[in-house]
């Protein structure tokens, strides 16, 4: 443990951003499952679920909780899975 009290502070700060970018990884995660699974299912939500995980994408983009291109990727992936699902039907 540190003895610098601007370090046991800085400890503290980076643990609780650890937990809320963990937070958002995970509904990050859920949004794009729920997506996938609307293009697969066929549901008539499909649009809003992929605009909801698209908006996610970008938002922790925004915040740096993933890098720009790593949302990018995962967006184009996305739209290829749904696009192929909606292609074949």
């Amino acid at each position: 443990m540190a003895n610098i009290k601007s370090q046991k502070k800085r400890i503290l700060t980076n643990a609780r951003r650890h937990e809320k970018n963990k937070a958002v990884r995970s509904a990050l995660k859920t949004r794009v499952k729920h997506a996938d699974g609307a293009a697969v299912g066929g549901a008539d939500d499909t649009a809003e679920q992929v605009r909801l995980a698209v908006k996610a994408l970008d938002m922790a983009a925004a915040k740096g909780i993933i890098h720009k291109n790593q949302a990018a990727n995962r967006k184009s992936k996305l739209m290829k899975r749904v696009n192929k699902v909606a292609g074949s039907a």
